[in-house]
């Protein structure tokens, strides 16, 4: 089955959609994703190691879970799907905490990821059961230990999770829901 991705505009409006096994390379335009953290009832978040045949950044360690909504898709919907299907994980609380994250980042042989990303944040009391062909590994890490050696650079991440991290509250657990109305256009 294709996954297609939402193209967007430099103000967030959908432009068209594009084969999301096509759009990845060095001149990767302008698209829609997502990203979330879950959290456990004890507080400490999930984080996941991404499966090494990924098209970016193979084997990095990054946030719980990450994607990209299908064409009319609402985000927290794609966010919902795409834990229980990377992770096997029944997701409550959903919240957007990040509505205007962006980056664009460039591997060393050159691919792009160009992404408007908002970022949530959800709960689950679910045991992972990880999709090997997605994840590598998955561990559950106090929020303060995780955020402290992101942001002190001892902990290699994903790109996007460092900018992230870095926009994330100290106490994550207790960040309020944001509006969606807060999201760029093409994902309200």
């Amino acid at each position: 089955m294709t996954e297609l991705v939402v193209l967007l505009d430099e103000d967030g409006r959908a432009v068209g959609v594009a084969d999301k096994r096509t759009v990845h390379d060095t001149e990767t335009p302008l698209h829609l994703a997502f990203s979330c953290y879950v959290l456990d009832e004890a507080g400490a978040v999930l984080v996941t190691r991404r499966a090494l045949h990924k098209p970016t950044w193979p084997g990095v360690w990054t946030n719980s879970v990450c994607g990209h909504p299908g064409p009319g898709e609402p985000l927290a919907a794609a966010v919902r799907r795409r834990a229980r299907d990377e992770l096997g994980l029944t997701l409550s609380d959903v919240r957007l905490v990040l509505p205007g994250f962006r980056y664009r980042a460039v591997m060393d042989d050159g691919v792009v990821e160009n992404e408007m990303c908002p970022v949530f944040v959800a709960r689950t009391a679910d045991a992972v059961r990880r999709a090997p062909e997605e994840v590598a590994d998955a561990a559950w890490v106090p929020w303060p230990d995780f955020r402290s050696s992101v942001l002190d650079g001892s902990r290699t991440v994903s790109p996007w999770c460092v900018g992230q991290v870095r926009s994330l509250p100290a106490d994550l657990a207790a960040t309020d829901a944001l509006p969606d109305d807060a999201l760029p256009p093409a994902a309200r």
